[in-house]
C-alpha cells in the first residue's frame, strides 16, 4: 500500500487521523529551498467505484448560478481554527494541520505547540512528483492546499445559500483539502471536473470520487457537463 493510500485512509474515516504522522521538532538550515525532484512518484489509490457512482447518481444536475457576490472572504478567514471538525480549536490553523497530515519527514517549528510546519516532503497526487517543502518567502507556495471542490465552484452550486458558519466549515473540512503542487493548484483555479483534472491520470479516480463525496455531504449540485466528465472517469476506474 502506498503512502498516499495510507493518507486517504487517514482522511476517511476522519477518526484515524490521530495516528498518521510522526513529526520531529527541529529547524531548517539557512539556504534550504523548496523544489520538485526529477522523475515521478507513482501513486496508486484504490477507489470504491460503486460508492462513487452512487454518490454521483444522488447529486442534483442543474446549471451554474452566477458568481455574483462571490469572494474568498465569504468562506471566512483563510484557514480558520474556529470549526467543529476534529481539527477545530486545536490551536493550529488548518493549513498547518493539512501539511502535517499530507507531508512526510515533517519538521516543526519549536515553541509553536507542534503547529507550524517548517519543512517536509510532499508526494504530489496531482503531478506525481516529489516536492521538498520549506516555509519561507518565495518557497512556501511550492506546496499549496487545494480545495478539492473549488470554493468558486461550490459558490455557483449551492454554497451561496449557506450561512457564514456553513461556508467556514466547508472551507476548512479535512475531506475537502489536499496538499498539492502550487503551480497545479493555480492552474485549476475554480474549475470543476469538466474543465480540470489532475495531469497524473492514475489519481483521477480518487480525485473525482472525493469531489462527489464532498458535494453529496454538503448538498451541492453538478452541471450536466461535470456529471458526464466524472462518469467518464469512473467508467475507466478499476472495480
Amino acid at each position: 500500500m502506498t503512502r498516499l493510500a495510507l493518507l486517504l485512509m487517514c482522511v476517511l474515516p476522519l477518526a484515524l487521523l490521530g495516528g498518521c504522522a510522526t513529526v520531529p521538532s527541529s529547524t531548517v538550515r539557512p539556504g534550504d529551498v523548496a523544489s520538485a525532484r526529477s522523475g515521478t512518484a507513482p501513486i496508486d489509490v484504490a477507489v470504491d467505484t460503486s460508492t462513487a457512482r452512487a454518490d454521483l447518481a444522488a447529486l442534483p444536475i442543474k446549471g451554474r448560478a452566477p458568481m455574483t457576490g462571490y469572494d474568498r472572504d465569504a468562506f471566512g478567514p483563510a484557514w480558520s481554527d474556529d470549526t467543529g471538525d476534529q481539527w477545530g480549536h486545536n490551536g493550529c490553523d488548518t493549513r498547518n494541520d493539512v501539511l502535517r497530515r499530507d507531508l512526510t519527514d515533517v519538521v516543526l517549528k519549536a515553541g509553536t505547540h507542534g503547529c507550524v510546519v517548517l519543512a517536509g516532503t510532499l508526494r504530489d497526487p496531482y503531478g506525481a512528483t516529489m516536492i521538498d517543502f520549506v516555509r519561507g518567502v518565495g518557497t512556501s507556495t511550492a506546496v499549496q492546499i487545494d480545495h478539492v471542490v473549488a470554493l468558486g465552484d461550490a459558490w455557483q452550486k449551492g454554497a451561496q445559500r449557506w450561512t457564514p458558519e456553513q461556508r467556514r466549515a466547508f472551507a476548512n473540512d479535512p475531506r475537502e483539502l489536499l496538499a498539492v503542487s502550487g503551480p497545479l493548484n493555480e492552474s485549476k483555479r475554480d474549475g470543476d471536473a469538466a474543465t480540470w483534472l489532475p495531469p497524473y491520470k492514475p489519481f483521477r479516480c480518487a480525485y473525482v470520487a472525493r469531489q462527489v463525496a464532498v458535494k453529496r455531504a454538503y448538498g451541492l449540485w453538478v452541471t450536466r457537463a461535470e456529471h458526464d466528465a466524472i462518469a467518464k472517469v469512473l467508467d475507466g476506474c478499476p472495480e
